[in-house]
């Protein structure tokens, strides 16, 4: 490579990384290895927890720094230089959280929250596609709180609108809803930067995503890439020079980093 920037690379994982139904990614795992042993660095920021990245890093085979939980926390900076920290917290506990949502949040609109963790475990395998060892994994949270909701689009907002003047949030994934503290991917993905411009200034950001949660992410990087996927609405997306993949994950991954990188003029 030319090293004329640094890159780094911030991507979802459910959908974007990640197949959709079955969460794989053999037909990529080389291709990622490859980017990261050309200096690319690579840095999930999803949704997912902390057990479930670990697992993502365990199956791909190099170690990564990661954000969890919808940039409630980020972890591993220090793989990228010795003097970064190894974990940056964000959110406040959720059980803090879980105790403002009760006291602020009506109890009709309550009434419409169907939180995760208070189902059977049969209802969390078909909302998660996920049992056993990877259900427990996808329920181990510290910072945020997964729920459906059963109400209409004008009682969605209101509940919305309530938790944003709480300072909380409610964050909108594949699959479900989550309750969260004021933070979000773009908050955490501008933290790391921030740490980062402290020992390079030259930098090109690549953010990947495929759902209404990503967004903000892709609004605010040099590359934004949106990776197919036939539940949301990419034709409505208004996003200046956005790459969009023809094909989901994990192939439309790939598609849209290699096309990202010939227009940085990236060659190794």
């Amino acid at each position: 490579m030319s090293k004329k920037f640094s890159i780094i690379i911030f991507t979802d994982l459910d959908g974007s990384l990640l197949n959709r139904d079955n969460f794989k990614f053999d037909e990529i795992k080389d291709y990622i290895k490859n980017l990261i042993d050309e200096g690319i660095i690579i840095i999930p920021n999803t949704s997912k927890t902390e057990k479930e990245i670990e697992q993502f890093i365990k199956e791909l085979g190099t170690d990564l720094p990661f954000i969890s939980e919808n940039g409630s926390s980020i972890h591993g900076l220090n793989l990228i230089n010795a003097n970064f920290p190894n974990k940056i917290v964000l959110s406040r506990d959720k059980q803090e959280l879980i105790e403002i949502f009760n006291s602020k949040v009506p109890e009709n609109l309550k009434a419409k929250c169907k939180f995760i963790s208070k189902m059977n475990s049969k209802e969390q395998t078909n909302i998660f596609g996920l049992q056993d060892n990877l259900l427990k994994n996808a329920l181990s949270r510290k910072y945020t709180i997964p729920f459906l909701f059963d109400g209409d689009k004008k009682e969605k907002n209101r509940l919305f609108s309530i938790l944003r003047s709480s300072s909380l949030t409610m964050q909108e994934g594949g699959r479900v809803l989550n309750l969260g503290d004021n933070t979000d991917k773009l908050k955490s993905m501008n933290q790391v930067l921030k740490i980062y411009k402290k020992v390079e200034s030259k930098i090109k950001v690549i953010a990947v995503g495929d759902n209404f949660n990503d967004l903000d992410m892709l609004k605010n990087c040099d590359i934004p890439c949106l990776v197919f996927n036939d539940q949301f609405k990419q034709d409505k997306i208004n996003i200046d020079n956005l790459i969009v993949s023809n094909k989901p994950s994990p192939g439309g991954w790939a598609d849209v980093i290699k096309t990202a990188l010939v227009k940085l003029d990236f060659t190794d």
